[in-house]
């Protein structure tokens, strides 16, 4: 308070000074050259347009000045600027100064984070959009095609109810992951731990997709033979889940007779990392910090010849921050990407 009471009184204080030292500087060289100086006169003087001053400075700053920074207080205060809470208004020019750049400086800040939510919630209803009305308007012609007449032939029925069924299978998929992000960012899937072996786990998810590898002659393998069970401790199906998403995309983006390696090291002492490379296509660099969010298209065009929800990455991402795990991702354009996400070993 005390400090608050300094500030305020500052310029009166100042200004009271001078204009004693001054005025005094002046009597007492006119009693100097015209009468008998006596310093007790010029003391009482000093003291008497001391006190004079600085009351008559202070009333005109409380009244002109003060008014005036209390309204820009007061206008400050209506946008709730946290700087601005539960502090005393004083006068002082540089302390008001200071809080008035800090202000402007944290408001510049969150504006230019919220043009960046912004533009970011625009994207993304936009791909929500895309991705949703794509299988829609399927369903919705194949379902008016029989409507005007075709459901009369047994055999076109038959196969534009089959490829209708595909494109609600299609919206089903989109919304199921779409659930299953918002349950990971709001902490409401709970994972179920156990111990099991990655080594099987990469197995399994390699045979499962061996069929899709091979109709572009991708290779499915290893780094190196792994004869002995690498055991870790996280939820099965989840990480089962980042795999085969991760695995997915590595042939999805692959080249011609190109591979799919994975690795598994250790990484420190209670942790392994699995790394899943491929010598496909690879990412751009202002790709690279984006290929997480949801729907987010690398490909521009739109299309997506191997289907998916357009999830696939954002839910790895959220799967191995639920296991509060990092994953990290490396890419050469035109050379391949690598992925690889961390693992607590088990006990």
């Amino acid at each position: 308070m005390a400090i608050q009471l300094k500030k305020s009184y500052r310029f009166a204080l100042r200004s009271s000074t001078y204009i004693t030292l001054i005025a005094s500087t002046i009597v007492g060289v006119f009693l100097y050259l015209l009468y008998e100086f006596d310093l007790w006169v010029i003391i009482t003087f000093a003291l008497s347009l001391f006190a004079l001053c600085f009351f008559i400075l202070q009333y005109r700053v409380e009244k002109f000045i003060y008014r005036r920074v209390k309204q820009i207080y007061d206008d400050v205060s209506l946008l709730e600027s946290s700087s601005f809470q539960n502090q005393a208004v004083t006068t002082d020019m540089r302390t008001l100064t200071h809080e008035i750049e800090k202000f402007a400086k944290d408001k510049k800040l969150e504006i230019e984070t919220l043009k960046v939510r912004e533009n970011y919630r625009k994207e993304f209803f936009g791909n929500v959009s895309h991705e949703l009305k794509t299988p829609l308007f399927t369903v919705q012609g194949y379902i008016e095609t029989l409507l005007d007449g075709a459901m009369d032939d047994k055999k076109v029925r038959k196969k534009y109810l089959q490829r209708a069924n595909k494109g609600v299978e299609r919206l089903i998929y989109i919304v199921k992951d779409l659930d299953m992000i918002t349950k990971l960012e709001v902490g409401d899937l709970h994972l179920e731990y156990e111990e099991f072996d990655i080594v099987e786990l990469v197995q399994s998810v390699f045979e499962m997709f061996e069929m899709k590898a091979a109709k572009k002659n991708i290779t499915l393998t290893f780094d190196m033979p792994y004869d002995e069970p690498i055991m870790v401790y996280a939820d099965k199906e989840r990480i089962q889940q980042v795999v085969t998403n991760l695995v997915v995309n590595s042939i999805k983006y692959g080249r011609e007779e190109g591979t799919t390696e994975v690795s598994i090291e250790n990484l420190i002492k209670n942790k392994v990392i699995v790394r899943i490379t491929d010598n496909g296509e690879g990412i751009e660099k202002h790709n690279i910090a984006r290929i997480f969010e949801r729907f987010y298209r690398i490909d521009k065009s739109g299309s997506r010849k191997e289907g998916g929800s357009g999830l696939g990455l954002s839910i790895v991402k959220h799967i191995i921050e639920a296991h509060k795990e990092k994953i990290y991702v490396e890419s050469v354009f035109g050379m391949g990407s690598e992925f690889s996400f961390t693992l607590e070993k088990a006990k």
